[in-house]
């Protein structure tokens, strides 16, 4: 088994002076920076009361410019464009059924399906559910703007499951009408079309696209199909109020579900599927649609946000679940059919007044959110015939609200900027067991959890082109409803799983160098309690418990530079220390297991790193080289089975544009995994049967072209 070096426990005090004293010797060489350049200075909202510059914060939040990321990227996954943002870690699993694996600073990293442990927002309006289970898929990527990632401990203030935060921003309609279209086609049959509409008439702004993306996929049985639709309008009821209406939707028929494989069969054939994958067909389907509304209005320097949205989503999940422990009258079956309504509301005012002899911005609100599942399950199989609807074994209405009160506020003065944050979150969870027959008692109950999340911060300026920071704060997660749903695989919802707490601690510099270049450093720990782990995984179910305590902590380093009128690079480095603190009991095999203290939380990458290298010969061409890496991965809580080994990998694009009248034609050429490396690209935390792995593509090449049309 591989091994790791861990630093002593004084490391985290000498890393911090180490960043200390190196904030103190780039403030003695940075010079005074152009402080509005945009690209290297982005004005965010996310974690601040207010629009503020990412310099001025006292925690790490990065802004993507999604205008340019699509010019560098084919538009069909949220890991295409974030690769830059230490901290984060985000992997496309090669399986269109389960999503994005998506983890900030270690929070995320355990979750096989979805996004959990982050909070996902898009215009305003949450794509994470009441209990933390998030979608990124939902998120548009054509019409974004941009994109705002959020670590630390001001993510603490956007209450549960907010370990980080990523917000997208959609573009609003300006300007003359224009029209768009795109074609995109690459390996692994993928293809992709999308037509789109913008601009402003009358006053009133309008976005609308619609897409459709096809892949057989790299791996076997992993073919899927994405349809998706976005419409926004803006309009000014006044000179004082703003009205934006929002629609989007997915639809996803039949997306094909590969599953993990052994690492036996990962080394044999990295496209191969385990055969109970087509045995069983596992596959989902997804329909998603949701509305929304934003009214703000200013009075004076105050201004009021309201926000509403509603919609639903249903999916129709087939797993590989064996027959024989169906047999068990609590068994929930192997084909979960969900119809999900759900809807929120918002208000919030934002308030600016001169306080001694500083600028004070108070920003308070309230958020609601709810879902309701109508959730069903059954048998995967009639007779001998398998992958199909068999008879009802669950039968349940899944309630979950939220109703969280809120204060933010940052007061300016000299170079000192204060910021401070609390949140009081209350999430309840209702079930109402409607599938009561035999052994199979009634299931219903209700458990509430209630938690106060406070953050503060201070930033110092050193210099006009040095900041230094520190900031503080509290969160937790409550577990989500798969979480909750089996105790063990003979019995009914856990409700005495209880939510994990984190401390989170992070001291960082910011600074211009010379009159092109951003540097960040970033130094953090958390420490958390009641991290909510699997307690054992027997026929086809997961159950979860509340292990002692964990520990991580950290360093992110980003760069940004345009070294030359043609040249530019970034990059981004992340040290991830993430271990269990304390020892528990799990069940491995149905055998209870102590976990020791010191083992490695698994899912986390010890190291990670982007570095980029983009060269514009000419106005409208663009050559890029990127490189990723991601250090060994271990698999389960025990650090026993085979880590999934780290890789680096090296991808290149090239990109131009031209214009022709009132035509606009871009074209992209990409290739991914230049050296054909093999590699596992992401991991099923604690699976079952030791199906752990994931294994990422060969070298893929992928090839568009755009045409945009201007009235």
């Amino acid at each position: 088994m591989p091994s790791r070096h861990h630093p002593c426990p004084t490391a985290l005090t000498h890393a911090l002076y180490a960043v200390l004293a190196g904030g103190t010797a780039i403030a003695t060489h940075a010079q005074e920076a152009p402080r509005g350049d945009v690209a290297l200075n982005p004005v965010v909202v996310t974690g601040s009361p207010a629009a503020t510059d990412s310099f001025d914060l006292p925690f790490s939040v990065d802004s993507i410019d999604m205008r340019e990321a699509r010019r560098a990227n084919i538009g069909v996954n949220l890991s295409e464009s974030l690769g830059a943002v230490p901290g984060l870690v985000i992997q496309n699993r090669q399986n269109f059924a389960q999503d994005l694996q998506i983890s900030i600073r270690g929070f995320g990293a355990r979750s096989a399906f979805g996004v959990r442990g982050v909070k996902l927002i898009a215009d305003g309006i949450p794509a994470t559910n009441p209990d933390g289970q998030g979608q990124a898929a939902s998120f548009n990527l054509d019409t974004a703007e941009r994109i705002e990632v959020l670590r630390g401990p001001f993510s603490t203030v956007y209450g549960n499951h907010a370990g980080g935060v990523i917000q997208l921003f959609s573009r609003s309609g300006e300007g003359a009408p224009r029209m768009n279209g795109q074609v995109m086609a690459g390996a692994w049959g993928t293809t992709r079309f999308g037509l789109g509409a913008e601009g402003e008439s009358d006053g009133i702004g309008y976005l609308l696209d619609a897409s459709r993306f096809d892949t057989d996929g790299f791996r076997d049985h992993s073919s899927a199909r994405r349809d998706q639709g976005f419409a926004k309008i803006t309009t000014n009821p006044d000179d004082q109020s703003r009205l934006t209406l929002i629609a989007n939707g997915l639809r996803q028929p039949d997306t094909q579900d590969p599953l993990g494989v052994t690492w036996t069969t990962y080394q044999r054939d990295p496209r191969a599927s385990e055969p109970v994958a087509t045995l069983f067909n596992t596959r989902k389907s997804i329909d998603h649609l949701q509305g929304g509304a934003t009214y703000e209005r200013r009075f004076g320097q105050d201004r009021l946000e309201l926000v509403a949205y509603a919609g639903r989503r249903s999916v129709t999940q087939y797993q590989a679940i064996p027959v024989a422990p169906q047999a068990n009258p609590r068994h929930a079956g192997g084909v979960i059919d969900l119809d999900r309504d759900f809807h929120g509301l918002a208000a919030r005012w934002i308030a600016q007044r001169t306080l001694s002899s500083g600028e004070l911005t108070v920003r308070t609100g309230i958020d609601y959110d709810a879902s309701e599942d109508d959730r069903r399950g059954y048998e995967n199989f009639i007779g001998s015939t398998l992958g199909v609807r068999g008879a009802l074994r669950r039968d349940e209405i899944d309630t979950v609200t939220s109703l969280d009160p809120y204060i933010q506020a940052v007061w300016k003065t000299g170079p000192w900027q204060w910021q401070a944050g609390l949140r009081y979150s209350n999430v309840d969870f209702e079930v109402d067991d409607r599938y009561i027959a035999g052994a199979n008692g009634d299931d219903s109950g209700s458990v509430r959890y209630r938690r106060v999340t406070p953050a503060a911060g201070v930033v110092y300026a050193l210099s006009p082109a040095t900041n230094v920071y520190f900031s503080a704060g509290t969160g937790f997660e409550t577990p989500t409803l798969n979480e909750l749903s089996y105790a063990t695989p003979d019995s009914g919802f856990n409700f005495a799983l209880s939510p994990s707490r984190s401390q989170q601690l992070e001291a960082g510099v910011k600074a211009f160098v010379g009159d092109a270049t951003r540097v960040n450093a970033a130094l953090f720990q958390i420490r958390t309690k009641n991290e909510i782990v699997v307690a054992e995984s027997v026929g086809g179910r997961t159950s979860y418990a509340n292990a002692g305590e964990t520990l991580r902590r950290g360093v992110e380093l980003a760069a940004e530079s345009a070294l030359a009128p043609t040249l530019s690079a970034r990059a981004a480095f992340t040290w991830l220390d993430a271990t269990y603190d304390s020892a528990f009991v799990t069940h491995i095999g149905g055998t209870p297991t102590t976990i020791p203290a010191g083992k490695q939380l698994p899912g986390v990458p010890e190291l990670a790193a982007y570095a980029e290298l983009a060269w514009t010969p000419r106005p409208g061409v663009s050559l890029a080289g990127e490189l990723v890496y991601r250090d060994e991965v271990y698999v389960n809580d025990l650090n026993d089975a085979r880590p999934a080994p780290g890789y680096t990998l090296v991808n290149f694009r090239l990109s131009a544009e031209q214009s022709v009248g009132r035509w606009t034609f871009s074209e992209l050429l990409r290739l991914d995994n230049l050296f054909d490396r093999t590699h596992v690209a992401s991991v099923i935390v604690g699976a079952a049967n030791g199906r752990y792995y994931e294994p990422g593509p060969d070298l893929s090449w992928y090839a568009g072209v755009r045409a945009d049309y201007r009235f």
